[in-house]
């Protein structure tokens, strides 16, 4: 929980990663180049003062991350968004087991999204419903530029992903976090484009598509598909540390967001270990559309509370402390769902 002015504010990171990244898991050069795009995301885009040395960013650790959610960083619950990578690390770049084992340990505080890739065919659909049943599955992260043998990319409506998006439909999996955002090297750029989001959105409305990193660099294409379909949200990942770099291009992200999709759509995410949690709350609750950009409306403590945690509780059905919800009329039950009650109260 954050406070500030007498405010307070419920926060649900809701993208979190473990990695190991360390050359003993490097499969080849590619997981080499991952890992240092990753890293001169992470020092261009920080402040100087929370920078990492890279041997300590390759490989944290689970001690370290609760310290910087939860002790350091205000996070009440946070979700684990893996991208597995397996064809550049020997037991892949998001550590399953032991980020897994975190959550089974710390079931207040932590969500596991595990992933899946529609190229394995008949043998990925049955590790999925393993997958499902062992973790309890809310949602999956996916990953549609990554590499498998010859192939360079996927698309969310090849016929392979029609049926996987299916399955999740069986066995409950309703939020579906998808990499929509900047390139990786040597990911392809093309393998992120938001088009696909369109057709799925629109067939399996019973799913919520969370489109990370908001599609930069597409925004726009975002926008436009986000504002037609009622189950495309927004994941702050990676437009939010631009916060303290360009500040006025963070003003252009989030007004425009707003001003599309509105403010039940946009959840707020550290993408941990990229950047910590902390000066990105700190900044966030603290900032205000500048007043020479006119077109865009103030922003609302209201509306950042939803942003920083209420929206992201909704779709995950976390319970939240009743001080921290928003003020609701009596006997609304959606409502008081969205503010943050996991059951409207009787009236």
């Amino acid at each position: 929980m954050y406070e500030k002015n007498g405010e307070k504010y419920f926060i649900v990171d809701a993208h979190i990663a473990l990695w190991d990244a360390r050359e003993s898991n490097q499969k080849n050069i590619h997981g080499k180049q991952f890992i240092d795009c990753f890293y001169d995301y992470h020092k261009n885009l920080s402040p100087e003062e929370v920078v990492w040395d890279y041997d300590t960013y390759r490989y944290y650790g689970g001690q370290r991350l609760m310290k910087d959610l939860f002790e350091d960083g205000y996070v009440d619950h946070a979700i684990f968004q893996p991208a597995i990578l397996g064809d550049f690390y020997e037991n892949g770049f998001g550590q399953t087991e032991e980020a897994f084992a975190l959550t089974q340990e710390n079931p207040g505080k932590l969500t596991y999204n595990h992933a899946w890739d529609p190229r394995f065919e008949e043998a990925g659909l049955k590790q999925l419903r393993e997958d499902a049943a062992r973790m309890n599955l809310q949602g999956v992260k996916l990953y549609t530029a990554e590499w498998h043998g010859d192939s360079r990319g996927w698309k969310l409506d090849d016929l392979w992903s029609r049926r996987y998006l299916e399955e999740c439909l069986k066995l409950g999996i309703k939020n579906i976090h998808v990499h929509k955002g900047p390139t990786i090297r040597p990911l392809d750029r093309d393998a992120f484009d938001v088009a696909d989001i369109d057709k799925v959105a629109t067939d399996y409305t019973e799913l919520n598509f969370i489109v990370e990193h908001v599609g930069l660099p597409r925004l726009e294409d975002f926008c436009w598909i986000a504002t037609q379909e009622s189950n495309v949200y927004g994941g702050l990942a990676v437009a939010m540390p631009f916060i303290h770099t360009r500040p006025g291009y963070f003003a252009q992200i989030i007004g425009e967001l707003l001003y599309w999709i509105g403010e039940d759509k946009i959840l707020f995410s550290s993408d941990y270990a990229l950047w910590t949690p902390k000066w990105l709350i700190e900044k966030f609750v603290d900032f205000q559309i500048p007043a020479d950009q006119t077109e865009y409306a103030p922003i609302t403590v209201e509306q950042k509370k939803k942003i920083l945690g209420l929206n992201a509780a909704s779709l995950y059905d976390i319970d939240v402390p009743e001080e921290l919800r928003l003020p609701t009329a009596a006997g609304d039950t959606d409502v008081e769902v969205a503010a943050g009650a996991k059951e409207a109260v009787a009236s």
